[in-house]
C-alpha cells in the first residue's frame, strides 16, 4: 500500500472532538445507525459541493458511546478545489455539523502523513467516581460510578506488571488476522481535586475493548474483590477471563494522538503495516 496521495489531490488533516453518547462508534455503518465518520463525510460533501462523500481515515475507531477530544483523520480532497476553498472550510464544517461533533482543525499534511499508520500512540483517559452518593450529574455522560471505594495505590501496583510489549489476548476482543501484541507504555491512575479517580492509558495502539477491558481489571483490584498479582496473571494465561468486565463506554475519552517528525513519517508507516510479533515467536514479520 503507497503513501503516496494520487495525482490532483491534496491530503488533508483534519483534528477533531465528539461527545459519543448519540453515535454508534466513529465507522459508517450499512445499517443507517448514526456515526461519527458517516456525520463529518456528509458535511464535506454538502460544503464543498462534492458529488460523494469523500472517505477519511481515521487514526482509531473509537467504538460506541466513546467520546474523543483529541481525534485525528485524514482526507484526500481536489487540489483545486483546496486551494479555492480550503480557507473556508473550518467555518463551513462548524456550521454544517451537529453540535456533538467539532473539527477544530484543518490543515494540508504533510508527505506521507497518514492518520492511522503514522501514529505511534494513543492516549486516552477513563474517568471513574466511588463516592458513595454517585457521579455529578452534570458529569455523568463522562464519568463511570463505581459504588465500591477504590484503592488507588492497589490500582497502581496491578498495572506496574501490564506495562510493555505483550500479547494482550486476554484483554482484548479478537478479530479475524489482527494481532493483540500490543505496546502499553503508560496506565496510571490519579484521584483529582473533586475526586473522580482518572486513569491515563498510552500505547502504541490499542486492539478492540482493550482500553475498557483493563479498566475493568483495575476496578476489580481496587474494590479488593481480586489481589494486586491478578491483572498481571490475566494477561501471562493470554485468554480471556470471565472476571474481568468490559466496562461501560461513557467513561473512556480519547485524548490525543502522537506522530513523528515530517522526516520518519513514512519510515513509521511502513513499521505500522508489519504483522507483529513477540522476541523469540514464530512468524515471518
Amino acid at each position: 500500500m503507497s503513501d503516496d496521495v494520487e495525482p490532483g489531490l491534496v491530503r488533508v488533516r483534519l483534528d477533531l472532538s465528539y461527545d459519543g453518547k448519540d453515535f454508534s462508534g466513529w465507522a459508517r455503518q450499512k445499517g443507517g445507525q448514526r456515526t461519527v465518520q458517516q456525520e463529518i463525510e456528509d458535511a464535506l460533501r454538502v460544503v464543498l459541493r462534492l458529488d460523494a462523500a469523500p472517505p477519511l481515515t481515521v487514526a482509531g475507531r473509537t467504538d460506541a458511546g466513546v467520546h474523543a477530544r483529541g481525534q485525528v483523520a485524514h482526507v484526500d480532497l481536489p487540489a483545486d478545489l483546496w486551494a479555492e476553498q480550503g480557507g473556508q472550510l473550518l467555518r463551513r464544517l462548524a456550521g454544517r455539523l451537529p453540535m456533538d461533533v467539532r473539527v477544530h482543525r484543518v490543515a494540508e499534511a504533510p508527505p506521507h502523513f497518514d492518520a492511522r499508520f503514522s501514529a505511534i500512540w494513543r492516549r486516552y483517559a477513563y474517568r471513574v467516581c466511588d463516592h458513595p452518593g454517585g457521579v455529578d450529574p452534570l458529569r455523568r455522560g463522562h464519568v463511570l460510578w463505581h459504588n465500591w471505594p477504590l484503592d488507588l495505590d492497589a490500582m497502581n501496583a496491578a498495572a506496574d506488571a501490564l506495562l510493555g510489549e505483550h500479547d494482550f489476548a486476554a484483554y482484548c476482543k479478537k478479530r479475524e488476522g489482527a494481532t493483540t501484541i500490543r505496546t502499553l507504555r503508560r496506565l496510571h491512575w490519579v484521584r483529582q481535586p473533586d475526586g473522580v479517580l482518572e486513569a491515563t492509558v498510552l500505547a502504541d495502539a490499542f486492539c478492540h475493548n482493550m482500553v475498557r477491558s483493563l479498566v475493568g481489571a483495575m476496578l476489580f483490584v481496587g474494590d479488593g474483590h481480586r489481589p494486586s498479582e491478578w491483572p498481571g496473571k490475566v494477561l501471562a494465561a493470554g485468554v480471556r477471563d470471565s472476571a474481568v468486565h468490559v466496562v461501560r463506554p461513557h467513561g473512556l475519552t480519547l485524548e490525543e494522538v502522537g506522530y513523528p517528525a515530517d522526516a520518519d513519517l513514512a519510515a513509521r508507516n511502513a513499521a505500522s503495516r508489519n504483522k507483529r510479533t513477540l522476541p523469540g515467536a514464530s512468524g515471518c514479520c
